[in-house]
C-alpha cells in the first residue's frame, strides 16, 4: 500500500495509507488500541495521526466544561471518551477527541460497549483541530448521524448541527445545552495555560450559575 507522511507545524506526525480494507481498519485499530494516536477511516483511506500535548489539554478542558455544563444542567449525559465511532455499511471511521450520548443518554445507559448498527450514534462529538486531518471528518461525523459537533482550532470553537438536508450547518446555540454559545466557552478555554483545573471549572461553574440560575449561589 502506498504511503504518505507529512509533519506539521505542531509536533504531530500523520501517516496515510491507501486501498485498506474495512478488516485491515479494524486489525489495526486492535494493533494500535493502547496507542496514542487517532485514526480515521474513509472508504478505503486510513489516517493515523499521534496526538500533542497542546491537542490533549484543549480536549480535556472542554471536556471538563461538558461534565460542568451537564451537572450544572441537570441534564443526562453519558461520555465514552474518544472510542471508535464506525459503521462497516458506511465504509467509514473515527475517533472523535470526546463524544457524548445527551438526547439518548436513557437509550444507552448500563452499555459498557456501543454497537452503531443497533445504538444511537453520540449526539454531541468534540473535534480539537490543533493540526487538522487530510480526511473530511465532518463528513463521517455525518454518515454516522452525529448530531452535533464542536470545533476548536485554539482560536475559534464553533458549533455545528446536522440538518434534515444531511449537511451541517453552523448553530449559535447549542443543541445539548439550550442557550449555550460557543463564544460563552471562549474565556475559559483561554485560562488553560494560565491557572489549574481546578480554577477553572470553579470559574466556569460561578458564571453558568450566575448566567444560568443553575445550582446554588456561590459564596
Amino acid at each position: 500500500m502506498p504511503t504518505t507522511i507529512l509533519q506539521a507545524a505542531e509536533p504531530v506526525e500523520r501517516l496515510v495509507l491507501y486501498d485498506v480494507s474495512w478488516r485491515d481498519y479494524l486489525r489495526l485499530g486492535r494493533m494500535f488500541c493502547d496507542r496514542r494516536l487517532r485514526m480515521t477511516y474513509d472508504r478505503g483511506t486510513l489516517e493515523i495521526m499521534t496526538l500533542s500535548p497542546r491537542h490533549e489539554r484543549w480536549k480535556y478542558i472542554l471536556g471538563r466544561l461538558v461534565e460542568t455544563l451537564a451537572e450544572e444542567f441537570g441534564i443526562q449525559i453519558i461520555g465514552f471518551g474518544s472510542m471508535t465511532c464506525k459503521r462497516r455499511k458506511k465504509r467509514r471511521g473515527l475517533e472523535p477527541d470526546e463524544c457524548y450520548w445527551v438526547a439518548n443518554a436513557a437509550a444507552i445507559r448500563g452499555h459498557l460497549d456501543i454497537d452503531l448498527r443497533v445504538d444511537p450514534p453520540p449526539d454531541l462529538a468534540m473535534e480539537v483541530d490543533v493540526t487538522s486531518s487530510s480526511l473530511d471528518r465532518m463528513g463521517i461525523y455525518r454518515a454516522l448521524g452525529v448530531v452535533e459537533v464542536w470545533r476548536f482550532d485554539g482560536k475559534t470553537l464553533t458549533f455545528s448541527q446536522l440538518q434534515p438536508n444531511g449537511k451541517y450547518s453552523r448553530i449559535q446555540t447549542s443543541v445539548a445545552f439550550p442557550g449555550l454559545t460557543a463564544a460563552d466557552l471562549m474565556p475559559f478555554l483561554a485560562l488553560a495555560g494560565q491557572q489549574d483545573d481546578h480554577e477553572i471549572v470553579k470559574a466556569f461553574r460561578a458564571w453558568v450559575r450566575q448566567r444560568f440560575g443553575t445550582g446554588n449561589p456561590t459564596p
